[in-house]
């Protein structure tokens, strides 16, 4: 798959330490797996020119107080609290200047975000591959861009959560390819 660097965002979802760390408290160890082939992504994207979006999940300890149904706290006990360590992107995958950073408090990087209106296409890693990087991409597809999932780079608790966000993201609203078909005009 070609992108035009110009008209194209690489979007790495959520590669933080609540995730991707062994102390983070929602640790997958195929988040952490992740971090090398985000990076490498990250890397050509840069190179090519095109812009890098981080996504950076973050709950307000106060978030759930007043949910009427949902609250994140409840499903997942509590993770990436304003202000801790969890919320911090690992090391390896520190933004450069002019990449944007998105700060998030929902599954989805679009919801009440700078991120929409500025690109096309958008190619997306990162973690967890059904929570997180399904609902950002099925968003992006709602809105008209094109999201391309790129499947070795993505990490999910289980191997069958992986597989369901892809087969359901190429499905209904996206694509889905590898790092190796991933090519910049």
């Amino acid at each position: 798959m070609e992108f035009e660097p110009a008209r194209t965002a690489l979007v790495v979802v959520d590669m933080q330490n609540g995730f991707c760390h062994p102390d983070g408290a929602l640790y997958a160890p195929d988040s952490e797996a992740a971090i090398e082939p985000c990076r490498e992504l990250v890397e050509r994207a840069r190179e090519a020119g095109a812009s890098v979006v981080f996504t950076r999940d973050v709950h307000p300890p106060e978030q759930f107080e007043d949910a009427h149904y949902y609250d994140e706290f409840d499903r997942w006990g509590e993770h990436v609290v304003e202000g801790s360590w969890e919320t911090r992107l690992v090391e390896q995958l520190e933004p450069a200047e002019g990449d944007l950073v998105v700060v998030k408090h929902t599954y989805d990087a679009f919801y009440e975000t700078q991120l929409e209106g500025w690109i096309d296409d958008l190619l997306i890693c990162g973690t967890l591959a059904n929570v997180c990087v399904l609902h950002t991409a099925s968003s992006a597809g709602l809105r008209d861009f094109r999201p391309v999932l790129v499947e070795d780079a993505i990490g999910a608790i289980e191997d069958d959560h992986r597989e369901y966000a892809l087969e359901h993201a190429d499905w209904l609203f996206g694509d889905v390819t590898e790092r190796g078909e991933v090519t910049f005009a």
